[in-house]
């Protein structure tokens, strides 16, 4: 009777754990984060992938925080690691492994109604740092620019000042929002705002995008723009189990097809 009734419950136990979901936990980038990785977390489900998904995306540097303290799976970055975190990683016994997602370009954008449509990359720096303040000086209507970047945790932010601004620090005037969104709200809404944002947002309402030097983000020359980056997800060594399933799924046809719509670019 006793050998029965505990192979029932190793029986029902089985079945249970069968049932029951595994959580991922996907930890950093914003701009991965905000949309695209739900995005790609929506479309693994509706294949069949049983998992339940738990996504906070607050910058960058926070995916290799959470690796190495064992509180993510996966790690969302728009930037590539950098040697203080991934020490930082292998202290803690995380091996760092790093997969390339999609291609990014960092869109700098004013509110629809600034009749400013291209700017020289010095312009730019020079805006961002605080030296150029009245939009009289660069052509536009005259009136002091508000500047938004993204928070000091954002893989952007970082990306920005080295690509754009030579390393210069941002000026004491710019306003430090926490992700995309919060950047194309404040743009809109203010007739004097400029930002930087990822180019999956490029399409919200109330801003427009600035060329620089003539060129405007183009997904069919990605590599040729001056603000293009890579974007990164990061494992614990290589990924096993649903880790490897859901970012097999990612580099499938199918998530090419959401990655693409998202408004990222994937480079062969």
């Amino acid at each position: 009777m006793k050998s029965t009734l505990l192979a029932l419950t190793l029986v029902i136990a089985s079945s249970l754990a069968a049932q029951a979901q595994t959580t991922l936990r996907i930890r950093g980038s914003d701009t991965l984060g905000a949309k695209l990785v739900p995005a790609l977390a929506e479309g693994f489900k509706k294949q069949g992938g049983k998992v339940s998904f738990d996504i906070a995306a607050e910058g960058s540097s926070t995916a290799f925080t959470n690796l190495a303290a064992g509180t993510a799976e996966i790690g969302m970055s728009s930037r590539k690691i950098k040697a203080d975190e991934r020490t930082l990683c292998r202290s803690k016994g995380i091996d760092i492994n790093e997969i390339e997602i999609a291609w990014d370009m960092i869109t700098v954008v004013v509110n629809k109604n600034n009749p400013v449509a291209d700017l020289k990359k010095k312009q730019i720096m020079q805006i961002f740092a605080g030296d150029i303040k009245d939009w009289s000086e660069v052509g536009g209507t005259p009136g002091p620019i508000s500047v938004y970047t993204r928070n000091t945790s954002s893989g952007t932010y970082k990306d920005f000042m080295t690509m754009a601004m030579k390393g210069r620090e941002y000026g004491s005037n710019s306003q430090k929002m926490a992700g995309n969104e919060q950047i194309v709200s404040e743009v809109a809404s203010n007739a004097n705002g400029i930002g930087y944002i990822g180019y999956a947002y490029a399409g919200a309402k109330g801003i427009k995008v600035v060329s620089i030097d003539g060129a405007s983000p183009n997904p069919a020359a990605v590599k040729s723009y001056v603000l293009a980056r890579p974007t990164f997800l990061y494992t614990n060594g290589e990924p096993t189990g649903t880790t490897k399933e859901f970012i097999d799924f990612c580099r499938s046809p199918a998530g090419a097809a959401i990655i693409t719509k998202a408004g990222f670019v994937l480079v062969n």
